[in-house]
């Protein structure tokens, strides 16, 4: 395709219709000039194509067939870059068997509260590990000829007004926490596209936001793809393409086109601006149109058996007395509705029609085989199925059925060990709406209550896409957190509960004891359509370290059927200039009976600091495998930007001088290696001095706080109380008469030259 000689031959009205979708799915086509319509699809852990004649309503149209994966929130605990690579590869097979050349996902938006209604869509809180994981994502589908589109672009961590919603927070935040996990896929995996958000930011819709759109992604970051709306994002259409939006979806109709060419020829906007938008969209219909494969096709037992594979590495042990793995002996009662019917998946565009579906319940009995006598009850009821796309009221799971309740404790009571299915109902999460609370629902709370009064031994697994509350698990004796593992996942808790996989997830989250403990609880979702982030950076762990508040599970955490011991730290030099990287060693021991897999995190903490900073922040981690006494040394990198923060009044990252420790370990509370290494940096901030500037300000500056000694003498100047510290210059004057005006601008001239 001859993408400059097409410009030249497209009238102003044929542009400006490139720029909105065909329909739902497609781009639009221009016939007499060969230029050909390609198809997007959702799918973060899943292809949706939808059947024809599914119904009116786009977020519950029925769709064919395709592998279900765990959801991202699953897929972050696997902390794995490799294993999501190859499953961005499926996926990546899976579009050209369904001809679909653009996948929309990953997620990457933060986590910034548990009640997100899609926050089983999202990887993290952290983003780093946001911003890593989907790099493999992004590279595995791309390295198959398939474009992603990365989103949502940005600040875009609710549901409740999602559309209209004015996000407000400050600039350090919004560059530390909610565009550092976009910044580091669009650097390192190019995405083809990347969607807007529908909210606003700052009183600017996302869809029309210059700031993001052209000054940071394509300025700062070098980002060369296509921008594209989240459908139904765009405010003004041609306020849009001016802020750096290419591309309407879905189609926008006669009167997105018309604005289009009217702000054209009025002179609103250059067609030269037009032009560098469709070059961009004929690109993006020619990278797909090219990479289309005739009679494509994916081996859907094989993709079964990687979703399996995948769950297996999610899933994270949260609580184990000794009860797990299970042996193949004596009597077990499986209670609970999910292990017959379960939740893989949540609702909304990325719900899909799996390939196949493993059932917890069969897997259990195929393993444990005939020496294990098997009891079943659901326990509890499940709302119908249409339910997935609720609106989010009250439900039937919140109705506890006391025959059930009677039927299943009668089993449980009387075999050696009970695995308990809970979880959220589809009603309770989906795109669409935001929970209201993080407790299970009130029928599986009843069970549970009679449960224990029963039950020799409890074992609950979980399915659920998001945190919630845990005021029984000293009632327990174990906790299989499953997440939404996909079609597979029956199977991959059945591999685990038996000890066939040894569980190696750590958490990608924190879980607090309660709701009110999470840093946003005050300001979500926000009033009258204005949210404020008043928590700032201190988003996740980096809120409960710096407040000292003791979560249910810590960020990084999980168990294993072993146990690894961090015997060793080294780094390869003491000191580090700005321009540096340094390596950073440590070793690791399995120091347990069976063989496992250790996710290695490492955090940075700045010791002296004169920016309110967290207590330390994620900056690196691998996973590794070992076997029984086994010891590995693993090599992590660490450059400038590992020790920055974001400097808003100079607009850039600045590494501060002085010393930071190195803490490495199994979660974020968990860090028992530790090493200091100096920072010697180039970007010295200067502070500028005004006759508002403090005389603890002047202390504070080696100048300053000469010139002042000389004045007065350094006992007078260390006698000074606090108020006088914190007095501005120009009131010196009231403890040092003889300091006018002009012996006040003397020393301003001197300190800021």
């Amino acid at each position: 395709m001859d993408i400059k000689k097409l410009l030249k031959e497209l009238s102003l009205e044929e542009k400006a219709s490139l720029c909105s979708g065909l329909d739902s799915w497609h781009t639009v086509p221009i016939e007499r000039l060969g230029i050909p319509s390609i198809m997007m699809a959702d799918g973060p852990h899943g292809l949706r194509i939808e059947t024809e004649g599914s119904g009116e309503d786009l977020l519950a149209k029925e769709s064919y067939p395709a592998t279900c994966f765990p959801t991202a929130s699953a897929l972050a605990c696997s902390w794995d870059t490799e294993l999501m690579y190859k499953l961005g590869s499926a996926l990546g097979e899976e579009c050209l068997a369904g001809g679909v050349s653009i996948l929309l996902g990953p997620g990457v938006n933060i986590k910034r509260s548990p009640l997100c209604g899609r926050n089983f869509e999202y990887y993290s809180e952290d983003p780093l590990l946001s911003g890593e994981l989907a790099v493999g994502f992004i590279r595995g589908v791309q390295d198959k000829g398939v474009g992603v589109s990365l989103k949502h672009f940005a600040v875009n961590n609710q549901e409740t007004a999602r559309m209209t919603t004015d996000v407000l927070l400050d600039e350090r935040a919004l560059r530390e926490i909610y565009l550092t996990n976009f910044e580091i896929a669009v650097k390192a995996a190019k995405p083809w596209t990347l969607m807007c958000a529908y909210n606003m930011l700052r009183g600017e819709y996302c869809s029309e936001n210059k700031l993001l759109l052209t000054d940071i992604l394509r300025s700062e970051w070098g980002f060369e793809g296509l921008v594209m709306s989240d459908w139904g994002a765009v405010n003004e259409r041609d306020d849009g393409l001016a802020g750096g939006l290419d591309l309407e979806m879905p189609a926008g109709g006669q009167d997105s086109i018309d604005k289009i060419v009217n702000a054209v020829k009025s002179g609103k906007l250059s067609e030269q601006m037009l032009d560098t938008a469709v070059e961009r969209i004929l690109t993006l219909v020619n990278n797909g149109f090219i990479n289309k494969k005739e009679n494509a096709h994916y081996d859907k037992q094989e993709h079964h058996e990687l979703a399996r594979k995948l769950a297996g590495e999610c899933m994270v042990l949260l609580k184990n007395d000794n009860i797990l793995p299970l042996k193949k002996t004596g009597s077990l009662a499986v209670i609970g509705a999910f292990a017959a019917s379960p939740r893989i998946q949540g609702g909304g565009s990325s719900h899909l029609n799996p390939t196949a579906i493993s059932i917890p319940l069969d897997e259990i009995k195929k393993m444990a085989g005939q020496s294990v006598s098997i009891f079943y009850s659901p326990g509890y009821r499940l709302e119908d199925k249409g339910a997935a796309f609720g609106s989010g009221f009250a439900s039937i799971c919140d109705i506890p059925d006391d025959e059930l309740i009677e039927d299943a404790v009668q089993p449980a009571s009387n075999c050696d060990i009970t695995v308990l299915f809970l979880g959220l109902p589809d009603s309770f999460e989906s795109e669409g709406y935001d929970r209201t609370h993080i407790r299970l629902p009130f029928g599986q709370l009843k069970l549970l209550e009679e449960l224990k009064k029963a039950a020799k031994n409890i074992v609950v697994v979980l399915m659920n896409g998001s945190p919630v509350e845990m005021p029984w698990l000293n009632d327990v004796d174990a906790v299989l957190e499953s997440y939404l593992g996909g079609q597979a996942a029956g199977g991959a808790i059945a591999d685990i509960l038996f000890g066939y996989v040894n569980p190696c997830g750590k958490l990608a989250e924190t879980f607090p004891i309660k709701l009110s403990d999470n840093p946003s609880y005050l300001s979500f979702p926000g009033s009258n359509n204005k949210v404020e982030y008043s928590e700032g950076i201190f988003v996740g762990y980096r809120y409960y370290e710096k407040k000292q508040l003791t979560p249910l599970f810590p960020f990084g955490f999980g168990l294993s059927y072993t146990e690894f011991a961090y015997t060793n730290i080294e780094i390869d030099k003491d000191e580090l200039d700005e321009s540096e990287t340094v390596t950073v060693k440590v070793s690791v021991k399995n120091v347990g009976a069976v063989a496992g897999k250790e996710i290695v995190q490492l955090y940075v903490r700045s010791c002296v600091s004169g920016i309110i900073r967290p207590e330390k922040e994620l900056k690196g981690f691998a996973k590794i495998v070992l076997e029984p006494g086994e010891e590995k040394t693993v090599s992590l990198a660490l450059d400038k930007r590992a020790f920055s923060c974001y400097d808003e009044a100079e607009r850039d990252w600045i590494a501060e001088n002085g010393e930071f420790e190195i803490l490495v370990g199994g979660s974020s509370a968990h860090t028992p290696l530790k090493a200091t290494i100096k920072l010697n940096s180039n970007n010295i901030k200067r502070t500028v001095f005004t006759r508002n500037s403090t005389i603890g300000d002047l202390l504070a500056d080696p100048v300053g706080s000469a010139i002042l000694s000389e004045m007065a003498g350094d006992e007078y100047i260390a006698s000074l109380p606090a108020f006088v510290l914190q007095m501005p210059l120009r009131s010196i004057h009231m403890q040092m008469p003889e300091v006018d005006e002009a012996v006040i601008s003397g020393l301003l001239e001197v300190l800021n030259s």
